[in-house]
């Protein structure tokens, strides 16, 4: 599969990474011409400078890992992340609310978050290694009368967790895509043909700590 790359939002999300991956990520991100990247909030001023007059897309997360904050917070997060450059905005679903059924609350979340992100690309992420697929089709469900533009699978933070399946990717895509809603796939794409799986399964997007290892294989 060619354009791989133009897939790709090359991620570095660990809470202990140091200034110096973040502009090894970015200049990795440049020479490989990646989609975009993807960021913890604190480094979205540093990707706005060192990506000025590039393509790459800057994306950033709030709510996370846990996207267990009040709804009010995560907007201050987008409100701020939009204003230190952010594109688009990766949000986590709040889980719990999803698993007590109080899907207005869960609704109410994501359409909070998408005010906050004004003109700028919303993906929710559903956390796919806790869902059962009946939970994993209502969260989509929920995210498409939310009008949110993409639903993506993992954070990467649950412990023992899988990340991205292509079943989910499949279920996810079949339930939004009718919509006009896109996957993003994230969590344990590690090398080309996993990515390539994704793709074929609906993804439209890749967050990945292996983007060059994967473009380069």
């Amino acid at each position: 599969m060619e354009n791989l790359n133009k897939h790709i939002e090359h991620t570095l999300l660990k809470q202990d990474a140091t200034k110096e991956e973040f502009e090894k990520l970015f200049a990795e991100a440049i020479e490989n011409k990646f989609l975009g990247i993807c960021v913890n909030p604190l480094y979205v001023s540093l990707a706005k400078e060192k990506l000025a007059n590039t393509d790459v897309k800057i994306v950033t997360v709030v709510g996370f890992p846990l996207g267990a904050n009040k709804p009010e917070v995560k907007a201050f997060e987008t409100t701020q992340a939009v204003k230190d450059g952010a594109d688009e905005i990766d949000m986590v679903i709040n889980v719990s609310a999803l698993k007590n059924k109080d899907y207005n609350f869960v609704q109410k979340d994501i359409e909070t978050v998408k005010d906050a992100c004004l003109d700028k690309p919303l993906k929710v992420i559903l956390e796919t290694d806790l869902l059962t697929k009946e939970e994993i089709k209502i969260a989509c469900e929920i995210c498409i009368k939310a009008k949110a533009d993409f639903v993506k699978t993992s954070t990467g933070f649950v412990k023992g967790g899988v990340g991205a399946k292509v079943e989910d990717v499949e279920l996810m895509h079949k339930t939004v895509a009718p919509h006009g809603l896109l996957v993003k796939a994230s969590g344990g794409i590690r090398d080309r043909e996993t990515a390539i799986n994704m793709l074929k399964a609906g993804a439209e997007r890749l967050g990945t700590s292996s983007g060059v290892k994967i473009v380069t294989q």
